[in-house]
């Protein structure tokens, strides 16, 4: 009787680690199924078994993400309370996912720029993705008094995206701590 590695990750988790790796890498469109099969050390049909297609597979990455920079969001909010704080925090995780991720962008506008299709089923996922963002500023803004929390989550939501698209492309995280001073002084005075 062969034993079986419980711990082994299974062929799904292998595919979607495989492809998340190659989608980040190389981009969506560049990367085939057969490459992912193989990294994955499985067949196509296992694939397309557990993902109906590519977009099944595209989509199911980035649904992934999600989740690890929820995660990770999280982590990096943890004992932050001041509003300030807060702000800081979330800066501070932007700017580690874009460090660590040796400067190649936002995983969500990267993919969306290769899905122009609005329909893409893909894209609904980027989209809740920073829906989610946009809200978790919004909601900091009001803790924070702001006298008009969606405008001002709207602008920390721009300087956290610009401010990571000019990190990217500068491969220097500067200009993403440069974003946070000027977010930073959109609280107000009580909370600075």
């Amino acid at each position: 009787m062969d034993r079986v590695d419980r711990h082994a990750p299974s062929a799904r988790d292998r595919l979607l680690a495989a492809a998340s790796r190659l989608f980040y890498e190389d981009g969506i469109r560049a990367v085939g199924v057969n490459t992912i099969a193989t990294q994955a050390q499985v067949t196509k049909a296992t694939l397309y078994a557990h993902f109906g297609s590519k977009d099944g597979l595209i989509t199911e990455h980035l649904r992934a993400r999600d989740q690890r920079w929820r995660r990770d969001l999280q982590r990096f909010l943890t004992g932050h309370l001041h509003p300030a704080s807060q702000l800081g925090a979330i800066f501070a995780a932007y700017r580690a996912w874009t460090v660590a991720d040796d400067f190649r962008g936002c995983g969500f506008v990267n993919a969306a720029a290769e899905l122009p299709d609005p329909t893409h089923p893909a894209r609904a996922v980027i989209d809740a993705h920073k829906h989610a963002i946009r809200v978790r500023l919004e909601d900091l803004a009001t803790v924070a008094d702001c006298p008009d929390p969606s405008d001002t989550a709207e602008q920390w939501f721009l300087l956290l995206e610009g401010g990571m698209l000019m990190t990217t492309l500068r491969r220097d995280p500067a200009p993403l701590d440069r974003a946070h001073d000027m977010a930073t002084r959109l609280l107000p005075t009580q909370h600075t």
